[in-house]
């Protein structure tokens, strides 16, 4: 009876959301119920409530759109400089800026406990849900079991599921008013529910967390991400500079590093063009190697540029590479750096 029940409700959820699949046979019911049944005996085993596992399993909805999604995530093709001027955009500069006003003492809490600058936690809030303002897409039960379904990443996304339900059940929150992407990251600094199980943090005291509708908890559960990733208050994230237009390709993509003093043998210049003179500190490089607009800068008696073309770089210190560690893209580390240095 139980095995007909889960059938039943999870079929009749799925017969609007899954007809062109069902049209041509592509919909698999059976397979559909039965990961709903092995839902049902791993949660069991892991000990999440008969109330979150029965919640959880009524009516989930395969969502077509999603499968398309994971099918056709877009190659990046954007140069550095497109998609620095749409995510350090005047207009999410200045709307860090205002929730700077608004949360002085939640940033100021947040540096203290887990020593991340105010605009730093503010460049990452910025990125990731433009300060709370991104709209909840998707019930995040429903994208796991769609997921789960496509049978790309099942046991990934049916570890991400299980992780939301025990999230659910030990900090009492309705499972089905739970939104996020449809990758399945969720609240102002979109976490997947394993990382929110790993690093989330009670901000204000309430014994729960709640990343999602709780300013508070959000920024505690993002500042101690950061903390354990290592992050270093006192060292800068990158630094921008000048590499003649015909460096070597293989020297900029980040995973090379060397003391500063060898980059600027190699001809690595301050951006106004003056020789480097910085700490001699051990760092990487980064460059769009697709790019290769010069900057054609005019030499003179201030610079050392000579008569070469030049185009921007960065150095890029151990923070960027923590950075990397919440999103493994190097243009993602660079607006991070852009957006909190505009917030300072």
């Amino acid at each position: 009876m139980k095995r007909f029940s889960v059938f039943f409700y999870g079929a009749i959820a799925c017969i609007m959301s899954c007809a062109a699949y069902a049209e041509r046979g592509d919909f698999d019911f059976e397979r559909w119920n039965d990961l709903q049944l092995s839902v049902r005996t791993a949660a069991t085993n892991d000990n999440i409530s008969t109330a979150t596992i029965d919640a959880t399993l009524k009516g989930p909805v395969f969502i077509p759109k999603i499968v398309y999604n994971d099918k056709n995530q877009a190659e990046f093709k954007m140069t550095l400089d497109d998609y620095l001027a749409r995510t350090v955009s005047t207009e999410r500069v200045r709307n860090g800026r205002n929730m700077s006003k608004k949360y002085p003492t939640l940033l100021g809490k947040t540096y203290n406990k887990y020593g991340v600058p105010r605009n730093v936690m503010l460049a990452f809030w910025g990125m990731e849900s433009n300060y709370g303002a991104v709209k909840k897409a998707y019930r995040l039960k429903d994208a796991f079991f769609t997921l789960m379904y496509d049978g790309r990443r099942e046991s990934f996304f049916t570890k991400q599921l299980l992780s939301l339900m025990k999230t659910a059940d030990e900090n009492k929150l309705d499972i089905n008013n739970i939104y996020g992407s449809w990758a399945g990251a969720m609240g102002h600094f979109q976490f997947i529910p394993t990382t929110l199980a790993q690093y989330g943090a009670d901000g204000n005291g309430d014994g729960k967390i709640d990343i999602i509708n709780n300013v508070s908890d959000a920024m505690f559960s993002a500042g101690n991400y950061l903390n354990k990733l290592g992050w270093n208050p006192n060292e800068q994230i990158a630094y921008k500079v000048l590499i003649p237009n015909d460096f070597d390709a293989g020297l900029i993509g980040g995973d090379k590093k060397y003391n500063v003093s060898k980059w600027s043998q190699m001809g690595v210049l301050n951006i106004d063009g003056t020789s480097l003179n910085l700490p001699d500190y051990v760092v990487g490089l980064v460059a769009d190697t697709n790019d290769k607009t010069a900057l054609n800068l005019v030499p003179s008696p201030d610079n050392d540029i000579g008569s070469q073309s030049m185009r921007v770089a960065y150095l890029t210190y151990p923070n960027f590479y923590r950075i990397k560690r919440w999103n493994n893209s190097n243009w993602y580390a660079i607006a991070i750096h852009e957006l909190s240095e505009k917030l300072k």
